[in-house]
């Protein structure tokens, strides 16, 4: 549903739509033969105004596909509410760094032949209603089929990234079904639909899938299509639910980190679920001084990520100098964007995701006068924040709120600054900026997370929650520092504690007392963390595990559930 293309180009709204367009920057660069399909929206996700009392405003963030990418000639109809509604698509060129290229479609509908209330239906990223919502997901994923076989493309598969794009199980199953002049959907059908589609699921809370009631689904998509998944039986307590439609219908399934993989087992025991844990594009998420940096010790590093690992023979004068670049790079942008001016010696704390209640942005001020005293004792601190919530996520944006009242309270001891209308930009410029990127996610909610793979990349350690990629990433005091115990039942006071307790007597003091030691961390981070946690390892894992699969007696199903084992 969304694709993170160039920070002028507004598709995306967080990490979901980052890891997309990482995915295929890193596809290009191994000449892996992928096309990417998303939704064009004219009118962006959204941009995000805070005023003095952390109250979030939401305006669109409109763009012009005609001045940013090529125009297809290419129309194609698909049927929504019973209306002929006309496809077209823009494409998005991305060139890896041996030249080879990875197109990216994106589907609009802002069209004469179509009505008013159908030209918009391309416009708003996760806008709108249950109906909007399930008309542009038929767009994406029935209009998405259409539009390749159109275009003459030779699709070998269909990857679902989350769950808004599996209707194009459908068009798959009724050619398999007119191929076979029938009427009624075989085994067999089901079959030739599942060797097609490879699903990742990213959401390991059941609240964030998307599922649409009967009469809306046979509103939309009409009496044949409901028909198709009446005989398939893809419905769920009555409701059409589009993780479930996915699972229902592929050969491979994975979460996005090991221990999400075992979540979903969880969540979803009917089904065969594999891991394969999120990375990130190094060359898009490193800053320049460290790309500067790599450059000069490890030539080879843009085409081939492993070599990141020799990072640990950089002297760590570079390190820290390179650092020091990137630091300045960021309070310079600061001091620009909004007149606050921070001081480059003075440890930093990052903390930029999108603001939802269960990330707790707010944890660190839980006690304010245990902030004041460790700050005042032990080293000065800043914080620097950036995160959107959703225009009707009223949690995230009281945590929004709670950041600003805090920032208030301790405005005599340390500084707080929030970045307004968080994106691509500031994503660059923070992860690479601060000293530590601290992360507190509820576990086990954190399906992977992004942000701290990009800090490691430059030299950034975590201060994390043992959640989502984290787990394989922590060696304590190595790569960074963990929040609670990972074995143990979530606590959020012990979790509290430790983080106080860890930033009081072991960061800060290294931080300020044994800077070469400080710097080891950083090294380590790239070393061990960006060489690993990049998408270019991600892509290889799809392709060897997912898209050329070697094990031919794999099951999608586990066994005891009711339809057919599939290889």
């Amino acid at each position: 549903m969304e694709i993170a293309l160039s920070p002028d180009i507004p598709t995306y709204s967080g990490g979901l739509g980052v890891l997309a367009g990482d995915t295929l920057r890193s596809a290009a660069d191994l000449g892996v033969p992928i096309i990417g399909i998303t939704l064009v929206h004219r009118k962006g996700y959204f941009r995000q105004r805070l005023d003095p009392s952390g109250n979030q405003g939401e305006e669109p963030q409109i763009w012009s596909p005609e001045q940013a990418v090529e125009k297809v000639d290419a129309l194609v109809p698909i049927s929504i509410e019973g209306r002929q509604v006309m496809v077209r698509a823009w494409k998005f060129v991305i060139t890896g760094v041996r030249g080879d290229i990875v197109p990216v479609y994106l589907l609009d509908t802002d069209l004469p032949e179509n009505s008013p209330q159908d030209r918009g239906l391309t416009d708003c990223l996760y806008g709108g209603d249950d109906r909007y919502r399930l008309c542009q997901e038929a767009v994406l994923g029935i209009g998405g089929v259409a539009l390749l076989r159109k275009l003459g493309h030779n699709v070998q598969g269909y990857h679902m990234n989350e769950g808004h794009s599996a209707l194009l199980t459908l068009p798959l199953l009724e050619r398999s079904v007119n191929a076979r002049f029938a009427r009624d959907i075989s085994d067999t059908d089901v079959e030739n639909v599942r060797r097609l589609c490879i699903f990742t699921t990213h959401t390991p809370v059941p609240a964030g899938h998307d599922q649409f009631s009967r009469d809306l689904v046979l509103r939309v998509l009409g009496e044949e299509r409901t028909a198709l998944l009446d005989e398939a039986e893809c419905w769920q307590s009555g409701r059409l639910n589009m993780t479930y439609l996915a699972l229902f219908f592929s050969r491979y399934i994975n979460g996005v980190a090991m221990r999400h993989g075992e979540v979903s087992r969880g969540m979803f025991p009917l089904y065969r679920i594999s891991a394969i844990t999120n990375g990130v594009h190094a060359v898009t998420w490193t800053s320049p001084a460290f790309r500067e940096l790599f450059d000069r010790h490890l030539s080879a590093w843009r085409r081939d990520n492993n070599y990141l690992r020799y990072a640990i023979s950089i002297p760590l004068e570079d390190i820290r100098e390179a650092h020091a670049r990137a630091k300045h790079a960021l309070l310079d942008e600061i001091r620009k964007q909004s007149g606050i001016s921070l001081d480059p010696n003075v440890f930093t704390i990052g903390f930029a995701r999108r603001a939802s209640t269960y990330k707790r942005g707010d944890l660190i001020f839980t006690d304010l006068e245990r902030l004041k005293s460790i700050a005042s004792t032990v080293g000065p601190i800043q914080v620097i924040y950036g995160g959107k919530a959703h225009p009707r996520d009223e949690g995230g944006k009281a945590i929004i709120r709670n950041v600003f009242n805090a920032a208030k309270s301790l405005a005599d001891s340390l500084r707080v600054v929030y970045v307004e209308n968080y994106d691509w930009h500031w994503g660059q410029l923070i992860t690479s900026g601060v000293d530590v990127w601290l992360n507190n996610p509820r576990r086990p909610e954190e399906a992977s997370g992004t942000s701290g793979m990009k800090a490691a990349l430059n030299g950034v350690p975590s201060f994390s929650v043992l959640d989502g990629w984290w787990i394989e990433g922590h060696i304590e005091g190595v790569t960074g520092w963990a929040i609670g115990d990972a074995e143990i039942k979530p606590d959020p006071m012990s979790e509290l504690a430790t983080l106080y307790d860890k930033l009081e007597r072991t960061i800060l003091p290294l931080y300020y007392g044994s800077p070469n030691a400080y710097a080891e961390a950083m090294r380590h981070a790239i070393a061990l963390n960006g060489a690993f946690f990049n998408t270019q390892r991600m892509v290889l894992q799809y392709v060897g595990n997912a898209y050329m699969p070697g094990d031919a007696g794999v099951s999608t199903l586990q066994a005891g559930a009711s339809a057919p084992a599939v290889s």
